[in-house]
């Protein structure tokens, strides 16, 4: 069974930085899209960044310039290395991936940003 299982989240001081992982277990296979999403306090929930399977990265114009996705595919591991993290970068991330045949979220981390 796949799990998406994200962590590195927290609160941090405006101008920080956080990096968060997302790990998949199980046998993931056929990716064709991977990708961090955010649900801010109140809204819905947002895209962030995402890649293809052959590694092209567009990130939402909000965060362009401080986010940088990766990802490990030894180790079925995506990051999302967020700086001068501000407070409307609040929210719960999640990671998602699409496959050819299924798509899953992980379960969401907390991101919290004090001004």
């Amino acid at each position: 069974q796949v799990q998406l299982v994200e962590s590195g989240g927290g609160l941090v001081q405006a101008g920080g930085s956080l990096k968060l992982t997302c790990v998949g277990s199980g046998t993931i296979i056929s990716i064709n899209f991977m990708g961090w999403y955010r649900q801010p306090p109140g809204k819905q929930r947002e895209l962030v960044a995402t890649m293809t399977s052959g590694g092209t990265i567009n990130y939402a114009d909000s965060v362009k310039g401080r986010f940088t996705m990766s990802r490990d595919d030894a180790n079925n591991n995506v990051y999302l290395q967020m700086n001068s993290l501000q407070p409307e970068d609040t929210g719960v991330y999640y990671c998602y991936v699409l496959t050819t045949w299924n798509n899953y979220w992980g379960q969401g981390t907390q991101v919290t940003v004090s001004s």
